[in-house]
């Protein structure tokens, strides 16, 4: 076994530079989304027929999100917004009838346009209009700075109650950072008590 200020230099070395990798790292994870959550895609009744525009208007959807169509006796068809102010399935960019179980990846960013390839439901509200938003690189170069307004003679601007000259971590990253760097102390803890 290797002495133990051996070790403890392996660490001091070691958790520095997982800890700040960890800090500099943001974690994207692509989510699942249920057409409709429980009721699923079906025709809406007649004071349902915004039913998915509401669903649609409570969540973000990102470059390599799903959708999950959940459905019976119906289809779910990709169109155009022509095609789906008017219903129309005559010519679909991609059309699924695959069962009753659909899972769509949204693989770029934009609109989406969803329709029923029933007509008379699609006309009845089963459409669905989704905004996909591209998935954005973390940069981890300094934010842009303002040109600062024009000083007057005699008068120095005052310091910013906001101001910071050390470092700061945003939510998300302290999470990935707290997490790594808790396991690492349980774990140099635990070699150091062998």
């Amino acid at each position: 076994m290797a002495p133990r200020s051996v070790l403890c230099c392996v660490c001091a070395l070691v958790i520095p530079v997982i800890f700040f990798s960890a800090a500099t790292t943001m974690v994207v994870a692509a989510e699942e989304f249920k057409v409709g959550d429980a009721l699923g895609w079906r025709q809406p009744t007649l004071n349902e027929t915004d039913m998915y525009n509401l669903w649609a208007s409570r969540r973000r959807f990102h470059v390599g999100d799903s959708l999950r169509f959940e459905y019976t006796n119906d289809s779910v068809v990709v169109v155009d917004k022509w095609g789906f102010y008017h219903c129309n399935t005559s010519s679909p960019i991609t059309a699924y009838t695959d069962g009753n179980n659909t899972l769509v990846t949204l693989d770029q960013p934009g609109p989406m346009y969803f329709i029923s390839g029933d007509h008379h439901h699609c006309k009845e509200g089963q459409r669905l209009l989704i905004d996909v938003f591209p998935l954005h690189p973390r940069s981890h170069s300094p934010p842009a700075i303002a040109r600062p307004p024009q000083s007057f003679p005699g008068i120095s601007p005052a310091p910013s109650p906001l101001s910071n000259s050390g470092p700061t971590i945003s939510s998300a990253d302290g999470v990935v950072s707290i997490s790594v760097v808790s396991v690492l102390v349980v774990f140099v803890a635990t070699v150091l008590m062998a």
